[in-house]
């Protein structure tokens, strides 16, 4: 694997608009410390007359905007070469600097709560206060969860430690973690995807058992971890006066905990068509039960689907054309001349792929790009739906309420995602090829809304465990783990002795209840990409208007200006229905 420096600086994302270099950054970080000192300063003044409050926010807003950029180039940088001693040093200086912040301003919340509301409403009426409306409405629905100023002290000063659970298991993931080689090629996070879709099994058989090796052998160390992560999760949900832990995690969003289960719910009311997708490419594959290392084989073989990163770039031109030219050209131009992504992997750099997106600079795209593997192209398009939901979001709102959910974000990625899977259906030159399509659309789906909705309901079971004052072992969670994946895969797979082992390397495990945005996004998204194909004009631009929308409507209206509505079973249930019917589609094609 390189080094950071020998990747050629057209692969690496262009992070000058945040900084130039180290030196601007830290010459922002000390312009950074100075406002940080300033918060105190308001203290006592919030509500003694409209303009104390409106300098309060201009301050918290400024100040905020320059947080997210000196933190993003730090985050970023970090990302990217997490091995860097200068990298590391100025992450840690920010996030120093911003616990102490979060420390000092920790009264304006409760000030603001302990005032009258029907007083600060009236405010908000006027003129100068448009900016903050959404915002200030926001802050003051959490009312009930705030606390007291001294109590608000205490968790501003246990922020520090907050993730240190979650960083720990990140830097023995990324950073200390190796992998035996597989018949002399290198294994990592990026390649093992690839080993998983060789047509040798055993190479797919030594890629699993070298790659799930390094998992049992710090197992421990990692069960450890995930169970500090739930004990912070229950932890702040009880100080915070949250019944639970999931309704917590969800108040922020406002959506409510019958979403989540709902999701479970119609899952399991799916799993018939589950059971019969696997069985299909057991026999598809020529087996009489898969084995854990055969789950992300296509189930058509033969099909070139090398792509350079040039290639995909064309592929995802021509597929978000239904979006219109100003979403295709600005994409475009993000993903090769205006260096929005970082494409390979390097030594330090982290697994996966993400999008960042911030009020300055660019919606940068982390990726490991790998050429010989379709699912990178998927990848880059997916994460481009989000930068363009961020792209639409900066420039149509103000900055306290252009963030949007990751609720909402999720369905951006996947939306882009069902359109790369319809366009290349629709030019596939042969039965043959239109099959792989189907096929891969069906993984697809497995993979973001029944495996999703398997991780979301392993931890809803472990953290309701914890709440319960049950012990959260090693043996618990594999055994809870072990058994979801028995219902879930059903009789058509025999599984390993360390498959259960997969609780333990799950990174978004720690942002608890995240993995369900996944599966509610995917259904949303298949709902919405069907109707913007299929409809004109109005349809895109409903569209459109969600993505412009940013944070300013609560995750669930926002998505009905869209043209779905999420509070309902309905979407979830219609994608179980639309995988049924891929599924027969694909049985028709190869006679299975």
């Amino acid at each position: 694997m390189i080094e950071r420096k020998e990747q050629r600086a057209e692969n690496t994302w262009d992070l000058s608009l945040l900084e130039k270099d180290g030196k601007a950054w830290e010459k922002d970080m000390k312009r950074l410390r100075k406002a940080f000192r300033k918060a105190p300063s308001f203290k006592g003044t919030l509500l003694s007359s409209p303009d104390a409050l409106y300098k309060a926010l201009s301050y918290i807003k400024e100040t905020s905007m320059l947080s997210e950029r000196v933190g993003n180039w730090a985050f970023l940088s970090y990302e990217a070469d997490s091995m860097d001693k200068d990298v590391q040093r100025r992450l840690g200086t920010y996030q120093a600097a911003a616990a102490s912040y979060s420390e000092a301003i920790s009264y304006f919340s409760p000030e603001l709560m302990a005032g009258d509301e029907k007083l600060i409403r009236e405010w908000m009426k006027e003129p100068r206060f448009r900016e903050f409306r959404i915002w200030m409405k926001k802050t003051l629905r959490e009312k009930k969860h705030v606390l007291s100023e001294s109590e608000e002290r205490i968790m501003s000063l246990f922020s520090p430690v907050s993730g240190s659970a979650e960083k720990t298991f990140m830097d023995l993931n990324n950073i200390e973690l190796s992998f035996a080689d597989v018949s002399g090629e290198k294994l990592s996070h990026s390649t093992y995807a690839k080993f998983l879709k060789n047509s040798d099994e055993k190479i797919r058989e030594e890629a699993y058992r070298n790659y799930y090796k390094a998992y049992d052998d710090h197992k421990h160390t990692l069960s450890d971890l995930y169970a500090s992560s739930i004990r912070e999760d229950i932890f702040t949900a009880k100080a915070r006066r949250f019944r639970s832990s999931l309704e917590a995690a969800l108040f922020p969003d406002d959506i409510p905990t019958a979403v989540y289960t709902s999701l479970i719910s119609s899952v399991h009311e799916a799993f018939p068509a589950l059971h019969e997708y696997y069985r299909v490419k057991a026999k598809v594959l020529g087996k009489e039960k898969l084995r854990h290392w055969d789950c992300y084989m296509p189930m058509v073989s033969g099909i070139d689907s090398h792509h350079t990163y040039e290639e995909a770039v064309s592929l995802i031109s021509e597929a978000v054309r239904p979006l219109g030219e100003e979403y295709r050209s600005t994409l475009i131009k993000g993903l090769t001349t205006d260096r929005w992504v970082d494409r390979y992997e390097n030594k330090g750099k982290r697994s996966g792929a993400f999008s960042a997106g911030c009020y300055s600079g660019n919606p940068y795209i982390l990726t490991n790009y790998e050429e010989s593997v379709l699912d990178s192209v998927f990848t880059l398009i997916h994460e481009g739906g989000h930068s363009m939901h961020s792209w639409y979001s900066v420039r149509s709102n103000p900055y306290m309420c252009y963030d949007y959910s990751i609720f909402e974000a999720e369905v951006a990625s996947t939306f882009n995602e069902n359109l790369l899977s319809h366009y290349l259906k629709e030019h596939a030159s042969s039965d043959d090829e239109k099959a792989y399509i189907i096929g891969k659309n069906l993984d697809d789906i497995v993979a973001t809304l029944f495996r999703q909705t398997m991780f979301a309901e392993f931890e809803l079971l472990i953290h309701q465990m914890a709440e319960r004052d049950e012990a959260i072992t090693l043996d618990a969670m594999r055994s809870e783990y072990g058994r979801l994946q028995r219902e879930y895969f059903g009789d058509a797979m025999e599984f390993e002795e360390v498959s259960d082992l997969e609780c333990l390397r799950i990174p978004h495990f720690y942002r608890a209840f995240y993995c369900y945005k996944y599966s509610t996004g995917i259904s949303a998204s298949i709902a919405l990409s069907d109707r913007v194909l299929k409809g004109g004009d109005k349809e895109r631009e409903d569209y459109l208007a969600f993505l412009r929308s940013g944070g300013s409507r609560s995750p669930i209206k926002a998505l009905r200006v869209a043209g779905v509505d999420m509070a309902s079973p309905l979407p979830v249930k219609a994608a179980t229905e639309h995988f049924a019917s891929l599924l027969g589609q694909f049985r028709s094609l190869r006679s299975v």
